[in-house]
C-alpha cells in the first residue's frame, strides 16, 4: 500500500479519499435501508462482500423489499452488472500476475477505479491507482456497510437526508474534466440523451446499457500522416491527439 502511494500525486490521492467518503455515505444508506425494510443485518454484510456493487446491491435490496423472489432480484442485479463487462476490457492490461490476483482485481472493478485508472498517464499510474482506490472502496464500503445497518432502525428515511444523491454526484465530479474535448462531450451527451429516452420503457439498468452508443460519437479513425511524419516528433505529436484529449502516447504505443 505504501508503494502506491508513493506512485500517485497528492491530488490523485485527495480524490480517491472524497469518492471513499462518499461511497461511506451511500454505503451506510444501504445498510439502513435493507435492515430497516425488514433484513437480517447479516444480509446487506454478506451481498456488499461477494457482490460489492452498490447499484446492483441497492436493486436486488428494492426487489425483495418490494415483494420480489430472489431470482429476479439476482437477475435485477446481473442486469445493472452488465455495464462492467466493457469496463473489465479496458483495464484487463492492469490485471496482470497470478490467477488469484487477477480474481481479486476482477473483484476490484468499480465505475470509480476504472475511472480513476483511465485517468492516468501511464501504465504504471494506471495500475497502482486503479488497485489504490480498489482496495479503499472495498474496505470503506463493507465497513460503512455494517455501520449503517447496525443503525438501521435509528436512520430512518435515508433518502431525506440526500445520502443517496452522494454517489451520483460524485461520478457526476470525475466525469466534468473530460467534457473538454468535443469528441468526449458529444459521446456523453449523446448516451445521456439515449439514456432518459430509454429510461420509461425499460427496466432498470438496460438504459445505462443503451446508453454506450454514444461511445460511436467518440470513435477517432487512423490519424491522417503529412509527407513529413516521418519526422521526429510528428509519431509523438499524433499520439497525443488534439489538445492532449484522453489519449496519452503511452497509451497508444502500448497497444500495439
Amino acid at each position: 500500500m505504501r508503494s502506491l502511494l508513493r506512485t500517485l500525486d497528492a491530488g490523485t490521492l485527495r480524490n480517491v479519499a472524497l469518492v471513499c467518503v462518499a461511497d461511506a455515505l451511500v454505503g451506510a444508506s444501504f445498510g439502513a435501508i435493507a435492515v430497516s425494510g425488514g433484513l437480517p443485518l447479516w444480509v446487506p454484510v454478506v451481498m456488499s462482500v461477494l457482490v460489492f456493487a452498490g447499484g446492483s446491491q441497492f436493486a436486488a435490496v428494492g426487489v425483495v423489499l418490494s415483494g420480489g423472489g430472489a431470482l429476479a432480484a439476482v437477475a435485477t442485479g446481473l442486469v445493472l452488472n452488465a455495464r462492467l463487462l466493457p469496463f473489465g476490457f479496458t483495464v484487463a492490461d492492469l490485471l496482470d500476475g497470478p490467477w488469484w490476483r487477477r480474481l481479486v482485481g476482477a473483484h476490484l472493478i468499480t465505475d470509480e477505479s476504472v475511472a480513476f485508472a483511465l485517468l492516468q498517464p501511464d501504465r504504471r499510474r494506471r495500475r497502482a491507482v486503479f488497485w489504490l482506490c480498489g482496495l479503499a472502496l472495498f474496505l470503506i464500503w463493507n465497513a460503512s456497510v455494517v455501520l449503517g445497518a447496525a443503525a438501521g432502525s435509528l436512520i430512518g428515511d435515508t433518502d431525506a437526508l440526500g445520502l443517496d444523491a452522494a454517489f451520483p454526484a460524485v461520478l457526476l465530479a470525475l466525469v466534468l474534466p473530460s467534457l473538454g474535448d468535443r469528441r468526449t462531450r458529444t459521446a456523453a451527451l449523446a448516451g445521456a440523451v439515449v439514456a432518459v429516452a430509454a429510461t420509461p420503457f425499460l427496466p432498470g439498468g438496460l438504459p445505462v446499457l443503451l446508453a454506450l452508443v454514444g461511445l460511436l460519437f467518440a470513435w477517432r479513425g487512423p490519424v491522417a500522416r503529412s509527407a513529413g511524419a516521418g519526422s521526429a516528433g510528428a509519431p509523438h505529436a499524433a499520439a497525443q491527439g488534439p489538445a492532449g484529449a484522453g489519449r496519452p502516447a503511452d497509451v497508444t504505443e502500448e497497444a500495439h
